[in-house]
């Protein structure tokens, strides 16, 4: 059992052949469905001790001691001057969007979470799909050469997985073009590129601390950046745009975050190391398991960086025996609840969809990889043998296929 909190522990069989697998008739792998992730739980004394303080200065949001001592701890781990936390990593992204002036049209991958492109169109802004590298599975910056118009505004990056996208080469088109750079680091908190912690590229870059994330505060998110102007900014857009008690100066909403789930961030803090490293093992467990299996990879890491590993992506491709939702299928069958992330791309859901009816002729790379992708799960949660099992399922039908 791994050092930090487990849920119960899934009883599971064993695989050696085909007879084994549930899609055949035998019983399921687990008792119990098993999630791409379970939340990571650092101290829960340590929680319920700042809770306690909490409740004792009857002070529970608008920006409380918790919340201050939040913004610093993250600011001092990604060595950006200013952390914003929200309510949850929409709302951050709603915000910076709006706090950069961004409008008529921005441009970002269809191969992201729906968030990055609803946040534009909540507010009236038209996301412009551009294609990814079908490699790093990040976007194309050539690809986003194509998609400026005169109405292109800004430009949002996605560190997906939390692989640094293209940084300096998006900049460069920025740029050039005078836009906009905003970069979404959902996936990214306590990763680097060429040794600089993301946090501080573009404009602005913003975090998700959502429960299923490897650092969570229950609920919640942030943005950071080191412009003194764009902070205060968006502080002000946070809390309704008071500048103290009477005096409402800027255009704002309700983006705080509350203090509750500051003290769980600040809980989790001292784990961090523990979660990234039990990721890690995961991570490497999976590859030693996977390796030599026809058309299947491990999208890797960069050992030269700071990986949080907190996302296990497996790309099946036309050389393997089974096709992507026949693997998919299956570990449903054993109750693995793997994922198709990011299936079938923002530009393929309906809001966008009836938008752009012949999106995909611009996004054939998007179109591949996200018929190719499967997310498996990991965590601290995660048995050693219950991912044996998982790796079991898949060796077996990679071969009798």
């Amino acid at each position: 059992m791994n050092s930090l909190e487990r849920g119960d522990v899934q009883l599971s069989k064993t695989i050696g052949c085909a007879a084994d697998l549930a899609i055949n008739g035998a019983p399921p792998a687990f008792a119990e469905p098993l999630h791409v992730g379970r939340p990571n739980i650092g101290s829960r004394e340590k929680f319920l001790k700042l809770a306690g303080e909490m409740f004792d200065r009857r002070w529970l949001s608008n920006n409380g001691p918790l919340l201050m001592q939040f913004e610093q701890r993250v600011a001092d781990y990604t060595g950006v001057k200013h952390c914003i936390a929200m309510c949850n990593g929409t709302i951050a992204l709603e915000i910076a969007i709006r706090a950069l002036g961004m409008t008529g049209e921005v441009i970002v991958p269809s191969y992201t979470f729906i968030a990055t492109a609803q946040a534009l169109a909540w507010q009236g802004i038209t996301p412009v799909f551009a294609d990814i590298d079908p490699v790093t599975h990040n976007l194309d910056p050539e690809a986003v050469r194509r998609m400026i118009t005169p109405r292109t505004s800004g430009i949002i990056g996605v560190h997906l997985w939390g692989r640094a996208a293209p940084v300096e080469a998006l900049q460069a088109v920025a740029d050039e073009h005078g836009l906009q750079l905003l970069f979404d680091a959902a996936h990214a908190f306590g990763c680097s590129h060429r040794g600089k912690m993301i946090g501080s590229f573009g404009r602005a870059e913003v975090l998700s601390f959502h429960a299923t994330k490897f650092f969570n505060t229950f609920e919640g998110g942030a943005v950071l950046t080191d412009d003194d102007d764009l902070a205060e900014t968006m502080r002000l857009m946070r809390n309704f745009g008071f500048s103290g008690l009477d005096n409402v100066i800027h255009p704002g909403t309700n983006g705080k975050m509350v203090e509750i789930c500051a003290a769980m961030g600040l809980a989790n803090f001292d784990y961090i190391d523990t979660v990234i490293d039990a990721n890690r093992r995961n991570y490497i467990a999976y590859q030693h398991a996977l390796t030599g299996l026809p058309g299947m990879r491990l999208i890797p890491f960069d050992d030269g960086e700071k990986n949080n590993y907190q996302y296990v992506i497996l790309e099946i491709d036309n050389d393997c025996p089974v096709s992507r939702d026949q693997l998919v299928a299956a570990l449903h069958a054993e109750n693995v609840l793997a994922r198709k992330y990011f299936w079938p791309g923002c530009h393929r859901m309906k809001p966008f969809r009836e938008l752009y009816p012949n999106a995909g002729l611009m996004l054939p790379h998007t179109e591949t990889v996200s018929d190719r992708v499967i997310v498996l799960p990991t965590g601290t949660t995660l048995a050693e043998a219950d991912l044996r099992t998982i790796a079991a399922v898949i060796r077996c039908l990679a071969v009798v296929a």
